[in-house]
């Protein structure tokens, strides 16, 4: 494994950054479920679709870093070690893996990316993954049954589902305008 430049830890922060700074746009609530959406959990789909698998994922744990520091950096102002210990402590976390599958995806794919498979790739990892992982912890900490805690959280996948197409088109235009992800399988300056 590579030591990280400076340009990788600079993307790192920014993408942390970008993270956090999501929590403040207004939740958008679905109508008849009264389900509020927010756009922070944009950001790990963002950071490996852009950033790529290890880059991205490094940057999902800073903010978890930054949040476990006390930082209120999560949407409605939570921060502190309390959060690790709430239902959605899996999906938190998760956002570290649901980046890294994304990037690791979207570098994969590098050569053959198109909208369709970038946003096939970040599905993939901004809903699969993070689902994956967040609904059994959810049903867990919850005391709810897998079954309810999958309901619960599936009144989030419109949302999620808007977001997961919103990434891919922001990384298909960083893609040709300023390619960061270093592809897998492609030698550099290649």
């Amino acid at each position: 494994m590579s030591a990280l430049d400076t340009r990788d830890i600079a993307l790192i922060a920014l993408f942390a950054a970008l993270t956090a700074a999501l929590a403040i746009v207004p939740p958008l609530t679905i109508p008849l479920a009264g389900v509020p959406v927010t756009a922070q959990s944009m950001g790990p789909m963002l950071a490996g679709a852009i950033l790529g698998a290890r880059r991205g994922a490094l940057s999902m744990l800073l903010v978890v870093g930054l949040v476990a520091a006390g930082l209120p950096i999560l949407s409605g102002g939570r921060g502190g070690l309390a959060v690790f210990a709430g239902p959605t402590v899996g999906f938190l976390l998760g956002w570290i893996a649901a980046a890294y599958v994304t990037g690791l995806l979207h570098e994969l794919g590098w050569r053959r990316l198109t909208l369709a498979w970038s946003i096939a790739f970040t599905a993939a990892g901004g809903i699969v993954t993070l689902y994956g992982l967040g609904i059994p912890v959810l049903a867990l900490q919850a005391g709810l049954t897998f079954k309810a805690a999958a309901l619960g959280s599936a009144l989030f996948l419109p949302g999620d589902l808007l977001k997961v197409v919103l990434t891919a088109m922001a990384a298909m235009t960083v893609r040709r305008a300023y390619p960061v992800i270093r592809p897998r399988g492609v030698a550099a300056g290649a």
